[in-house]
């Protein structure tokens, strides 16, 4: 009667809300029946001697069903209220609803009314979006009570509700909320009963508690400041800044020459010299920095939009200035005069920027890397045993981002000059004044020189160690040197003017020789380092010198080592796709040398602001999980791809179409493929096979529903599956398959306390982040992380149990052997530079197999 009541209402309505919070402030009694019974009058008699205007009294007693399915409506009606109607958390607040949930838990005494109160809550802490909502979940110390409440923990479902509880809470936490989970006494803190139950289960045997905790823990130690969606903020305030960038530079195109000017000034005067340059300054490890990376995006900005000479002109000189002659002290104001117009603009730079706290050359932390083999790097090794900060120049401060700064600073330093390289308002003494300009540039300039007769540029034309400023500073360089001392009121000398260019342009390579070599740059960041060395050598190796090339084959070497790994890795079945894949993709990008002019390493540079994608292994994801190795896995092997295309360029070989690797190999007669006869489709639900090395097991993939299947661990090529098939009634010796999964990554093991079953975990089978329909441009993901599954065989006796180990750990074997035999060419450098010209990569052989979808 009383459920047929409850379905007449509209599931999500605030009438069927104010009925479930009435229906158990009533509830008295939780038992095990499964209908709600009121006790009438005459049955209160025997239990009571009162007077008769209680013998109307009703006590409800009511079943655990009624309950649980009471509780999982109100955390759905809450949750639907939260996003669209207000009036619902009213209620719930005005009801005091969660007081009535404590007294629920007080008075059940069975296992499935906690869990499902738990659950109830946790539902609610995720979804509800309403600070003020979280605000009067977390108040009142109904909270607190529930996170010290003595549960039943041998009950180990219990557990995992109460950690994902905890989990849940931690989730919310700001400086805000947090206050409102401390105990205090006399306004001091006294205990904090969020941090104190989570880590009595730090060393619990179950691992998936054990990283929940570390989970809650790391939350509690950093708990943010509430705000907005820190992406969704940056972007919109660089749309907001690139629109202001555009208008400016529609204002330009009008052809006003005053209005340029004016702009340029203004931009020089106001933003470049006081703010954005002294924010480039190093600091030390103690000291605090903010700005560096803002302020190289916005220079790119402006570059890249702004299309005026005689500004970009201008950024690249001041390059060559140390960062005191930006700061107060040394040049105090602008003469900031328009000639001819009478316009004036000065300005005074804050006193905030001091660049005399730290010394980046009196330390070889922030210095890039100088090989001791060139002889041309006596300017760059004076920068080093210089110890004066203030006199380090702008660009040796790019350069010294991207040989120590972290990943952040190194691609916003690469940014800044590939946006300098692409700048065609620049001139081309000041690319090569900076050491940058593309080696084809030079060519191009001297070749014209030559044609014409000019003196020496037939000579140097073909000469690795050219430059078109022998003799010094070409005259653009000097003259905007110029300017920028008289119109703008620098004082200070650039640092470097003598220096030749050629010895700069070795500190590039320098620079990004020492970069490939890091091991704590992300992969992407170190492709865009090689689309830039790619721009200044795309001829020949002969300005590698023999300290660079030792360097990049140390550190090939160290990243084939760890590629070898891979090959028994957890995704060893994907290893040889994803290689070709990326192999493609990093020679189109990095050492195509087809329209490379107008090309970039990346569509924009918007991405250094973003908050940095963290990998699976930094967030809420267990360190063993194939999700964490997959990341893992891609990351290498797009580091090898890099360092072994740079191999072969600086050998001057040319680069492959495809990375060189063996084809796939023809299996043995008796393999087990072939002996249960399954072809190269792989596995599929439905298709018929052999069962003649297949072991009976049987397994649950819903509580309490066991299946009889029989178990094969088949491996074709870099392929593998786990096999579960039926028997077919009439041909006993076959069978159908009904489930397959991945055999890579399996981690296949017996139980310690029942040795009949068979534990394996059961990964994703692609590879799910490379999937554009699962993650966002900024590598975010749309949906939820994907989790392992896991599966436990239970066979008839220890014997079969042992055999199908042994039919995994066998196939496993073959699948990684084959990986290694199919890489053995790519690794070994010798072999892979002298026959790459032979090479063949195709992705549709059996390493692009997929696992199909189960009919399960």
């Amino acid at each position: 009667m009383w459920l047929s009541f409850w379905r007449s209402r509209d599931r999500f309505s605030l009438d069927q809300l104010r009925y479930l919070t009435d229906q158990l402030t009533k509830i008295q009694i939780v038992n095990e029946i499964n209908k709600v019974t009121r006790l009438a009058p005459y049955q209160l008699k025997s239990f009571v001697n009162c007077v008769s205007s209680f013998l109307n009294f009703v006590v409800f007693c009511v079943g655990k069903d009624f309950v649980i399915e009471a509780l999982r409506s109100i955390a759905e009606l809450i949750t639907y209220g939260d996003q669209h109607d207000p009036r619902f958390f009213e209620h719930f607040m005005e009801k005091q609803v969660m007081g009535e949930l404590v007294r629920i838990l007080k008075l059940s005494r069975i296992s499935s009314v906690p869990l499902q109160l738990l659950q109830t809550v946790s539902i609610m802490i995720q979804n509800l979006r309403s600070e003020h909502a979280i605000y009067y979940m977390f108040s009142n110390e109904h909270m607190n009570y529930l996170i010290t409440y003595s549960f039943d923990f041998r009950n180990e479902e219990l557990l995992s509700y109460y950690i994902s509880f905890l989990r849940a809470i931690s989730g919310k936490l700001n400086k805000n909320t947090i206050s409102l989970l401390v105990k205090t006494c006399d306004d001091e803190i006294v205990s904090f009963p969020l941090y104190v139950e989570a880590i009595r289960f730090a060393f619990h045997e179950e691992n998936m508690v054990r990283t929940a905790v570390r989970t809650v823990t790391l939350n509690v130690y950093h708990d943010r400041n509430p705000g907005p969606d820190s992406t969704s903020t940056i972007i919109a305030a660089v749309d907001d800044i690139e629109d202001n960038l555009y208008y400016f530079s529609d204002i330009v195109s009008a052809g006003i020459p005053d209005i340029g000017t004016l702009i340029t000034d203004s931009f020089l005067v106001v933003l470049i010299f006081p703010l954005l340059f002294p924010s480039l300054r190093i600091v030390g490890d103690n000291e605090m920095q903010s700005g560096v990376v803002t302020s190289l995006y916005l220079l790119c900005c402006i570059l890249r939009i702004l299309k005026i000479k005689d500004l970009a002109n201008t950024i690249a000189a001041a390059l060559f200035y140390p960062l005191e002659a930006f700061t107060q002290s040394s040049w105090g104001k602008f003469n900031g005069h328009i000639s001819g117009d009478g316009f004036t603009s000065k300005t005074e730079v804050s006193e905030n920027d001091n660049l005399n706290s730290y010394d980046p050359r009196c330390s070889t932390v922030n210095a890039p890397y100088v090989p001791s083999s060139s002889g041309f790097h006596s300017a760059h090794a004076r920068s080093q045993n210089d110890c004066s900060s203030s006199n380090l120049s702008l660009r040796e401060v790019l350069l010294a981002y991207v040989t120590k700064g972290n990943d952040i600073e190194v691609l916003g330093s690469l940014g800044l000059l590939a946006t300098l390289l692409q700048t065609k308002e620049l001139d081309e003494s000041m690319l090569d004044g900076l050491g940058i300009l593309p080696q084809r540039k030079q060519h191009k300039k001297l070749l014209l020189e030559a044609l014409v007769g000019e003196a020496s540029g037939e000579e140097q034309l073909f000469s690795p160690k050219n430059s078109l400023a022998r003799d010094g500073m070409g005259s653009e360089l000097e003259y905007y040197h110029e300017k920028i001392k008289e119109h703008y009121g620098v004082s200070s000398q650039a640092t470097d003017v003598g220096t030749s260019p050629l010895v700069r342009r070795f500190q590039v390579i320098d620079a990004l020789v020492s970069l490939f070599c890091r091991s704590n740059i992300s992969a992407e960041t170190l492709w865009d380092g090689g689309w830039l060395l790619r721009q200044l050598l795309p001829y020949s190796e002969s300005e590698f010198n023999s300290n660079h090339l030792e360097l990049l084959k140390v550190s090939y070497n160290s990243c084939a080592s760890a590629l070898m790994e891979e090959a028994r890795g957890i995704w060893s079945d994907f290893l040889v796709t994803v290689l070709c894949e990326e192999w493609r993709k990093c020679k189109r990008e990095n050492f195509q040398t087809v329209a490379m002019e107008s090309s970039s390493p990346r569509k924009e540079w918007t991405c250094m602001l973003l908050p940095p994608h963290k990998l699976s292994s930094e967030v809420d994801v267990p360190d063993e999980s194939s999700f964490v190795a997959g990341e893992r896995m891609l990351e290498l092997v797009k580091v090898f791809v890099l360092q072994h295309q740079l191999q072969i360029f600086a050998l001057g070989k040319p680069l492959p179409e495809q990375p060189p690797i063996h084809l796939p190999g023809d299996l043995p007669v008796n393999h087990r493929a072939k002996t249960c006869g399954l072809d190269v489709s792989g596995p599929k639900p439905g298709i018929e096979l052999s069962l003649g090395d297949a072991v009976p097991c049987r397994i649950a993939f819903e509580r309490g529903k066991e299946r009889h299947f029989w178990f094969l661990a088949i491996s074709v090529g870099t392929s593998g599956w786990l096999v579960l098939a039926e028997e077919l009634p009439l041909r006993q010796t076959h069978g159908v398959i009904r489930v397959a999964a991945p055999l890579a990554g399996c981690n296949p093991k017996i139980d310690d306390k029942h040795p009949k079953w068979l534990h394996v975990r059961i990964r994703p089978s692609a590879l799910p982040f490379l999937d554009p329909a699962k993650f966002n441009d900024h590598g975010k993901s749309k949906t939820k992380a994907l989790i392992d599954g896991r599966w436990t065989l239970a066979f008839r006796d220890e014997e079969s149990c042992k055999s199908a180990l042994l039919m995994i750990v066998e196939e496993m074997g073959l699948q990684s052997d084959e990986v290694h035999r199919r890489l053995k060419p790519l690794l070994n450098l010798e072999i892979a530079t002298d026959s790459s010209s032979s090479s063949v990569c195709d992705p549709d052989d059996s390493s692009s197999f997929r696992t199909q979808p189960n009919s399960l």
